[in-house]
């Protein structure tokens, strides 16, 4: 399969493939998965949207430490922080107490901030200057990006729908992530508390292509080398493929997200109900049990940090019932061994 990169600003990168290993925050995107992603000659990416400071830094320091290749760290562009009143926690803290019983987990105290400062973060991404900054839920302001550029970090935002890839393209990016609706995890939409467009890839791809002049890399679906071939052949420069590198060897998948990925069908679709905003993941218990009762789901982020004690105590128990099983609409037993082999493998011939 042919490997050139095609598009000025990723040619600069200098990759020997046209890929870029999706960040995946949470635990999948460990500094040896980044390392033998970019080692190989892809770009590696560190989901860092859930880090501080100090463990951004200290991620960087040890992908630095063993491999000299181009990386890309990616948060999420913040919007205001929610107004969660009292009575919407009460409804939180009660639909979900049967789990915290059968976790032994006490009754939550529960209260903002929800997330990490972006700021503080931007400018730990200034300071270890990455050759790629990455960012999904909207638009990079302009003093940030300026940052960027005075700092010589390229930068890639995401895109769910038309509007968004040209409100990016206009923001000053470098390229653009599509991600269509197959994708695994969360969703770009730019407003939380949207609705979601809901486009496949290959009609995203055909909507953007031509009217986009940046560079495009496209996500969602891909888990094969023919996945690969059919969507450079429709128009992108690049492809983004995460659930494919799900169950290497390098990623840090729990065993009990591991055991949901290697089932024989995985069925999936998008939910709110761990996070609050729109995210692709296989069904499970929680996600059954918890869509009926959407009023006691909070707002992003707010509901992401309420049940962090519950996915994590559902990992230390080996159960996947609470886990957040983020993966895409791709079909096919995953590959297991390492992460060099499976990118050689996905553009062999």
């Amino acid at each position: 399969m042919p490997t050139e990169i095609d598009g000025e600003p990723l040619r600069k990168l200098g990759l020997n493939y046209p890929l870029v290993v999706a960040p995946m925050a949470g635990g999948p995107s460990t500094p040896e998965l980044v390392i033998a992603a970019s080692a190989a000659g892809a770009l590696g990416s560190a989901g860092a949207a859930y880090s501080n400071p100090a463990a951004i830094v200290e991620f960087a320091d040890k992908v630095r430490q063993r491999t000299d290749k181009p990386f890309a760290i990616n948060l999420f562009i913040p919007h205001a922080a929610p107004t969660v009143d009292p009575a919407a926690v009460e409804r939180a803290i009660a639909a979900t107490a049967v789990y915290r019983a059968e976790l032994d987990l006490p009754t939550p105290q529960f209260s903002a901030p929800f997330e990490e400062d972006f700021d503080s973060q931007f400018e730990t991404i200034l300071r270890i200057r990455p050759a790629v900054f990455s960012f999904v839920f909207g638009l990079l302001s302009a003093d940030h990006t300026k940052a960027a550029r005075d700092a010589g970090i390229m930068l890639i935002g995401t895109a769910t729908a038309p509007e968004e890839a040209q409100a990016l393209e206009d923001s000053g990016v470098d390229a653009i992530t599509l991600q269509g609706f197959e994708a695994g995890g969360h969703r770009g939409i730019f407003e939380p508390d949207a609705a979601d467009p809901e486009i496949a890839l290959r009609d995203l791809l055909a909507q953007c292509t031509g009217k986009v002049r940046v560079p495009l890399i496209a996500a969602g679906g891909i888990m094969t080398a023919s996945d690969i071939r059919a969507t450079l052949a429709a128009g992108a420069q690049a492809v983004q493929l995460g659930t494919a590198f799900l169950a290497t060897s390098e990623a840090g998948t729990s065993a009990p997200y591991r055991s949901e990925l290697d089932a024989p069908m995985r069925k999936t679709r998008t939910t709110r109900v761990f996070s609050g905003r729109f995210a692709r993941g296989i069904e499970n218990r929680f996600m059954e049990e918890m869509t009926p009762n959407m009023d006691a789901v909070m707002p992003f982020p707010a509901q992401n940090k309420f049940t962090r004690d519950l996915r994590g105590a559902s990992a230390a128990k080996g159960s996947p019932d609470l886990l957040s099983l983020w993966a895409g609409t791709g079909e096919g037993e995953l590959w297991q061994g390492s992460t060099s082999d499976l990118i050689r493998s996905l553009f062999a011939g």
